[in-house]
């Protein structure tokens, strides 16, 4: 053993010197995709030189545009390549190069609903209605779905401009009018197909709640039964597949939105998210800013890390950010013992038991003891932890909620499962199932440990209506704006939870438990998530985009997020850190009466505020755009359609909003200023009333906040009202180090 130890610290001793003579050299696993991003399009000829030279100056002469993972230049400026550490750096301090930054995975943010938004089925607007183009980011979409069949539709509108990547299994039509798949590293996966269809159902569900059709029947085995609809039925679906079983690449979502503007699409969807508090070293930042550049609005979801303060993954201010709220119809499960007594619990519960009673058992009292677990383990219900000759036959009580698939193995025939969870969002197993409350658990405990021969039964899910709704789901993220406190994040609320929407009927690849060996297959299932509430976003966004087929993505932010139903702060954590403006209203949004709109030269001078050079800026915009003389690091009033003021001390509040509205309601109005003032401060509009003369007139006004807070978070609002419109901005202060 000793002479095999000397002979291997010899060896490694040649190697260090033969490194040291011959000179370090980078093996290709010290490398990594990164993005080197180059603000707006040049000319495509010189780019694809200037990309090589540029990795010519970095790596050596021996490397060619073949080494690109992708090249960036239809929409922006950049490319995605594999760089050590040393070399990334080097690359980002050369001339022309707004940032570069680690490829990383980023999550997707995992009907009635428009119906309880009181969006009617039909509506009369211009003949353009069917021009509008949602093109959807996420896991690809089922094409052969009732919600995407083109029956009526003509052909593409002449500004589109993309393509259908369309392999043997897979074919576009005039609903779906474009489908692009992106994997630049080529890891497949057995469970992924490569073409634009979707195999996780992710992206299937979220394309039709922003866009499809009206599916009358739709259900999960009856449970939700209606008719499933999008946002703007009439609205066309441009696919851009970027995630994969194994996640979504930043290379990936950047290439699609290079096309995507160029491709001609209106809207954006994207249900994914990240984190990162600089604008541009996210992907999603950076691309959504070229769209707005271009007339498109980007619609994205807040995040899943709720109900904690300052978990958003989406603030850019030119982008919508959309958490989740409840909507009218809350699904339930009932779970009946032996001795009668009924307790509510929440999943999705396709299974009917037929009322028959089976024994139950608690999970700790079944240990597979030939695996050496015992009950600390097996009450949890883990894979392998449960006796199979204890719980074949039986339904098994277990102290978390989990997937379901250890109670399943092991022969259960249902599953009750108790825990902290809220229970905002109902979920499917692979078996009879129901999610309860401690409390309630704890008393199906106590029963099973009194009763000789306990037994149960879980019957199928049923609905009702929740009187409260709506209300913001507890795993919505809130604000606020890790990057700018003075900007409010959310924009605004739309529907995330137990949203039925369409889903690909193939099992075991994506069956609607996502346990691979559930057998059903199912064409509608039922989800929750912000990654819900974003494509309702995109849909009202179309919807009021189908009426004014002109106006910027600031315009109808602005009309979203003034018509928005206002919500109580005491009935959501984070008051409008979790809602924004308040629920979503499309209906209302189509007829705002006056809008806050920006353009790209404010987004500009904001983006000087924040501390952003000039230099970097004209990188960005490919154009002479300059900070105004001492406009760096001083914030900027940005002209947004809601007021964040986060001031250093609680005792001494003294900040004025400047901002400018458009009128869009008649050409002749007096809009005249409410204020809802908080104990403690005062808020002071001037002047308090405005009179318009004619259409796209604009206005200006100052708002004044005066005073002292003795809470974390203070709420009040401003509302224009000229009789006709109310147009509603939420003020909030908050005193607060986040």
């Amino acid at each position: 053993m000793a002479g095999k130890t000397t002979s291997l610290l010899m060896l490694l001793l040649l190697s260090f010197a033969s490194t040291l003579l011959i000179g370090h050299s980078t093996s290709q696993s010290d490398r990594k995709a990164y993005i080197v991003y180059m603000g707006n399009k040049r000319d495509e000829v010189s780019t694809s030189s200037l990309y090589t030279s540029m990795l010519q100056d970095v790596i050596g002469s021996h490397i060619g545009p073949e080494s690109l993972l992708y090249s960036y230049k239809r929409s922006f400026h950049g490319f995605a390549v594999e760089l050590t550490e040393q070399e990334a750096q080097k690359m980002a301090g050369m001339d022309g190069v707004v940032s570069v930054f680690p490829n990383q995975k980023k999550e997707l943010h995992t009907t009635r609903s428009w119906d309880f938004l009181g969006l009617p089925k039909q509506v009369n607007r211009p003949t353009t209605k069917s021009d509008v183009i949602i093109g959807v980011f996420d896991t690809g979409i089922w094409p052969e779905s009732d919600s995407f069949n083109d029956k009526g539709f003509g052909p593409p509108p002449s500004k589109w401009k993309g393509k259908c990547q369309a392999p043997t299994n897979f074919t576009c039509n005039n609903k779906i009018i474009g489908a692009k798949y992106y994997r630049s590293d080529r890891d497949f996966q057995k469970e992924d197909f490569r073409s634009p269809r979707d195999s996780e159902g992710h992206g299937t569900h979220v394309a039709s709640i922003a866009a499809g059709n009206l599916v009358s029947k739709a259900s999960v085995k009856g449970i939700g039964l209606g008719t499933a609809r999008g946002g703007l039925p009439s609205a066309r679906i441009a696919v851009y597949k970027v995630c994969w079983y194994l996640g979504c690449d930043d290379v990936d979502i950047l290439a699609a939105f290079d096309d995507a503007i160029a491709d001609g699409v209106d809207i954006i969807s994207i249900s994914i998210g990240g984190s990162s508090d600089n604008y541009f070293m996210d992907t999603i930042a950076i691309g959504a800013f070229h769209g707005m550049r271009n007339g498109i609005l980007t619609s994205s979801s807040a995040g899943n890390r709720g109900p904690y303060l300052a978990t958003l993954s989406s603030f850019a201010p030119w982008s919508l950010s959309v958490a989740a709220s409840t909507m009218d119809r809350k699904f339930y499960t009932k779970v009946r013992l032996g001795n009668n007594k009924i307790f509510e619990g929440i999943s999705i519960n396709t299974f009917d038991l037929k009322n028959e009673t089976y024994p139950i058992i608690y999970g700790g009292d079944a240990p597979n003891k030939t695996e050496e677990y015992d009950s600390s383990l097996s009450r949890y219900c883990y894979e392998d932890s449960l006796d199979k000759n204890l719980v074949k036959g039986k339904i098994v009580l277990c102290d978390v909620e989990n997937y379901g698939v250890g109670q399943l193995l092991a022969g259960a025939v249902g599953t009750v499962m108790q825990g902290r969870r809220p229970s905002s969002g109902a979920f499917a197993f692979p078996l009879p199932a129901a999610y309860l409350s401690l409390e309630d658990g704890g008393d199906i405990y106590l029963y099973i440990n009194s009763t000789r021969s306990p037994t149960a039964t879980i019957l199928k899910t049923d609905d009702r209506k929740d009187p409260f709704a709506p209300y913001i789901a507890e795993f919505s993220s809130r604000g606020p704006n890790p990057a700018a406190h003075n900007i409010l994040k959310p924009d605004l609320a739309a529907f995330g939870v137990d949203i039925l929407a369409a889903w690909p009927p193939i099992s075991p690849i994506s069956p609607i438990s996502d346990v691979n060996f559930d057998k059903r297959a199912l064409s509608y299932n039922i989800i929750s998530g912000t990654s819900m509430s974003c494509p309702h976003g995109s849909g009202a966004a179309a919807y009021i985009k189908s009426f004014h087929p002109t106006w910027s993505p600031a315009a109808i932010k602005s009309a979203l997020m003034t018509t928005a139903v206002p919500m109580n702060p005491e009935e959501s954590s984070g008051a409008e850190f979790a809602y924004g403006a308040g629920n979503i209203n499309p209906h209302r949004g189509a007829n705002p009466g006056l809008i806050y709109d920006i353009d790209a030269l404010d987004y500009i001078a904001f983006l000087c505020g924040q501390g952003y050079s000039t230099k970097l800026l004209q990188a960005i915009t490919g154009d002479t755009s300059s900070c105004p003389k001492g406009t760096n690091r001083k914030v900027f009033d940005l002209n947004y359609p809601s007021f964040a003021l986060s001031p250093p001390s609680s005792n001494s509040i003294s900040h004025v909003f400047n901002r400018t509205i458009t009128n869009v309601g008649t050409s002749t109005s007096t809009y005249k200023a409410i204020v809802s003032t908080p104990p403690g401060l005062s808020i002071k509009v001037n002047p308090s009333v405005l009179s318009f003369t004619s259409l796209k007139q604009k206005l200006s006004f100052s708002l004044m906040i005066k005073g002292t807070i003795d809470r974390q978070i203070v709420s009040a609002s401003l509302i224009w009202d000229d009789g006709t419109f109310q147009v509603r901005s939420p003020i909030i202060v908050v005193y607060e180090a986040f």
